[in-house]
């Protein structure tokens, strides 16, 4: 049987890679590393289909080393220390070309596999590279992490798409011995979503189904031979966007029918419950914050219950999660407060902490007036005194200022009973 179009055009040399300019270009990373040998351990992190298996396996060719290669899908710990025997025992083991660990969907490894691959790396018996489409502050533990550079794919640009059609035609051992005129590209692009590997499935699709002597592509017969094969939900394309874009604004704008449909869609169409989850999260204090403190409480809980019981339980859990956060009072008054904050902080710079409210843990401090005339608010009735916590030179700006809704027109009232005039509410 015949290899996949994507296989049988995979590119063995960096000239030959298309896209992912910022490491592969004149001045790339990746350039640099390969022409002075110096390989640091890395992980890929980027959409499927944006070439992380290709550049790893471009490295270890272009660099001779050997190569092992593990997907964290079927490969436990003893896979894993299996791997490191066989890399220990290897001739390169001493030299500047030790032996590369290929790790693919490294986002899956529990954090007990990772662990295993530490000593490893650490001592330089394998050079890792990892491929995960996930975020790897989250998903590869911080140990590994430090010890790995981080390398970000980006979805294929509609020209390096175009680019790979043409080479496709032009070069495959199959579809160059037809006829092929690629009139339209529209279809087949927006069908890939950035996703190379889709992109040539596509295409390999619509050509093999053709038995006309003369192919003619266009946006039509791509739709017409590849839309039926292909998922309404994409979770690693535009929709994967789009999509999540629409569940977000349905809740922002307190439509829970509008919301559960969405993230039905995402459900069907398998989407990682985590990416959800972590989305309802950030929504939680973004959109809703002091209107409603609870909201963050649910969503964290919904988060980690989720995270434990995964599919298919688990939509109950995000379809409650998602229709008390869109039936909750709304407020970005949180949002915009940090927001306002940074941006004073890059105007003005590193203004001096006021003398009262510093820490003075010596003497010398104290004598330097460290603490000075601060004011302990509990001893006040109260528990309240004004004071002045922010810098001299920002004193009275307002970076808060509560919602119009219940419960922060009640913390409006009570912070302008504290402070009187002295902030804008």
């Amino acid at each position: 049987m015949n290899a996949p179009l994507a296989e049988r055009i995979r590119p063995t040399i960096l000239k030959d890679y298309l896209s992912q300019q910022h490491l592969v270009g004149p001045n790339g990373s990746l350039t640099t590393q390969l022409k002075t040998g110096m390989i640091p351990s890395i992980i890929f992190w980027g959409p499927p289909g944006t070439g992380k298996t290709t550049l790893a396996n471009i490295i270890a060719n272009e660099s001779g080393r050997p190569f092992y290669i593990l997907s964290a899908v079927d490969s436990g710990v003893a896979a894993v220390r299996e791997v490191i025997e066989k890399a220990k025992k290897s001739d390169n083991l001493f030299s500047a070309k030790n032996p590369i660990l290929f790790i693919d969907e490294i986002h899956r490894f529990s954090k007990s596999q990772q662990d295993s691959l530490l000593g490893a790396v650490e001592k330089g018996w394998i050079t890792l590279i990892g491929a995960t489409t996930e975020n790897p502050s989250f998903e590869v533990i911080p140990a590994l992490l430090s010890r790995c550079q981080v390398y970000v794919l980006e979805p294929f640009s509609r020209e390096d798409l175009e680019a790979l059609l043409k080479k496709a035609l032009l070069h495959d051992e199959i579809l160059s011995k037809k006829n092929v005129t690629l009139k339209e590209t529209e279809a087949i692009i927006r069908l890939s979503g950035g996703d190379a590997r889709k992109l040539l499935n596509i295409l390999e699709l619509v050509v093999l189904s053709e038995n006309e002597e003369n192919i003619v592509i266009t946006n039509e017969l791509v739709m017409q031979k590849a839309q039926k094969n292909t998922v309404l939900y994409d979770k690693t394309g535009e929709q994967h966007y789009d999509i999540i874009s629409a569940f977000i604004k349905s809740i922002r704008g307190s439509d829970p029918n509008a919301a559960v449909y969405w993230l039905a869609r995402m459900i069907e169409g398998g989407e990682d419950l985590k990416f959800i989850a972590r989305r309802l999260v950030i929504l939680s204090s973004e959109d809703i914050g002091m209107a409603n403190p609870n909201a963050l409480l649910l969503a964290n809980s919904t988060f980690q219950a989720v995270t434990t019981i995964g599919y298919p339980e688990a939509r109950i859990i995000l379809s409650q999660c998602a229709i008390y956060l869109a039936t909750s009072p709304k407020s970005n008054a949180s949002y915009k407060a940090i927001g306002h904050a940074q941006q004073l902080v890059r105007q003005t710079g590193d203004l001096s902490v006021p003398l009262s409210i510093r820490n003075a843990p010596t003497k010398l401090m104290k004598q330097l007036g460290y603490g000075k005339e601060y004011e302990y608010a509990h001893n006040y009735e109260g528990n309240f005194v004004p004071h002045e916590f922010l810098p001299e030179e920002i004193k009275g700006t307002t970076f808060y200022k509560p919602g119009n809704n219940s419960k922060e027109n009640s913390l409006k009232t009570y912070l302008k009973q504290l402070w009187k005039n002295k902030y804008e509410f």
